[in-house]
């Protein structure tokens, strides 16, 4: 079982899942199915893998045998490439990570209950005035970059995150054909959910924006606002009555999991050698994440450190978990020019 590259991943997913079970049956509260851009995450991973699927296949079939006869192509590429083992590979990191997340949300939603009235907020704002020198570093942003056209920007690039982590999580898992870097992508993001929801009951905050929503009220309305509102009216809602509330509650800063997912995402990137025009992408969209959560209060500087760290660390462990420790070392060797023989027997005097 160790050979297999999700035994570590399933493992994790029974474990928080377990956990999240626990926690509901104690608190007497629900356990709830966060909904994303395409509804509910037990439609949108499928369809999702689907649409993958359907990316992969269709164009080869249309390369093998042409529009007309796309028909046999598909049915030839499903016959040649498209074994039970490698569907089943796929769907076995679709359902850790639906597992890992769901669990997370629910966890997430449990914390103000569990944690009733424990907030560390003003000592992570006391710690940004002090790396900041005495100042507000979300207020050096709005000075530096203004309240307009920034906020526009940045908020497009924070929201995009939402789609972005099951479309990269679909084309790791169904578009590459060795098994191991999809295992190690779904387990990398399956433990940002553990570590974060961890790192969330370790030290609960709000966020600037949250606790300190007078330091934003200048920026203009953009999609990041309203999804700030509609975070404060769940969580009054939850707060207002856990049992009876269909909410799920989703504040909480400390750490970063847009970071986390966002560093996760650019170190796979460079530790399984993708194309240097998509890495310059991520981690121009990290820079883009990182000054979003400050510049909108979501988080504290300490916030998105941490989150970088649980990134790093995920996928770390994934590495190691799905056997894919080392990969970068032995690609470099790999590229490596071969020594000829006379440069590898010294020539005599």
């Amino acid at each position: 079982m160790r050979r297999w590259p999700y035994t570590f991943a399933v493992c994790l997913a029974v474990a928080v899942t377990g956990t999240a079970i626990g926690f509901s049956l104690y608190l007497g509260l629900p356990m709830k199915d966060p909904e994303g851009f395409l509804g509910p995450a037990y439609v949108r991973l499928p369809l999702l893998g689907l649409l993958f699927f359907a990316a992969g296949i269709v164009p080869a079939a249309i390369k093998r045998s042409g529009v007309r006869r796309i028909g046999t192509g598909v049915r030839e590429i499903v016959r040649d490439e498209w074994s039970l083992k490698r569907v089943a590979y796929i769907a076995t990191g679709l359902i850790t990570f639906y597992a890992c997340y769901v669990s997370y949300r629910n966890l997430k939603s449990y914390l103000p209950v569990v944690r009733e009235g424990v907030l560390f907020d003003k000592d992570l704002l006391d710690l940004d005035h002090f790396l900041m020198f005495g100042h507000n570093p979300a207020d050096l942003l709005h000075q530096l970059l203004g309240t307009g056209i920034a906020a526009e920007i940045l908020a497009a690039a924070y929201v995009s995150y939402l789609p972005l982590v099951p479309i990269t999580l679909g084309a790791f898992l169904v578009l590459n054909r060795d098994f191991s870097i999809g295992a190690w992508y779904a387990t990398a993001l399956g433990l940002n959910w553990v570590l974060g929801v961890i790192s969330y009951y370790s030290l609960p905050t709000l966020g600037p924006a949250f606790a300190q929503p007078q330091t934003f009220w200048e920026l203009r309305d953009t999609s990041v606002t309203e999804l700030q509102q509609s975070l404060f009216r769940a969580r009054v809602d939850v707060l207002t009555d856990p049992w009876e509330s269909e909410k799920i509650h989703g504040v909480a800063g400390f750490a970063s999991l847009h970071v986390s997912v966002v560093v996760t995402a650019c170190l796979f990137m460079e530790r399984t050698g993708q194309k240097a025009i998509l890495r310059a992408i991520v981690w121009s969209f990290l820079v883009l994440t990182v000054t979003a959560t400050i510049y909108f209060g979501w988080h504290y500087i300490a916030d998105d450190i941490a989150g970088a760290f649980i990134g790093w660390l995920s996928v770390s462990i994934g590495a190691w978990a799905s056997g894919n420790q080392g990969r970068r070392r032995r690609r470099r060797r790999k590229d490596l020019p071969e020594a000829t023989d006379e440069a590898a027997v010294p020539t005599p005097a």
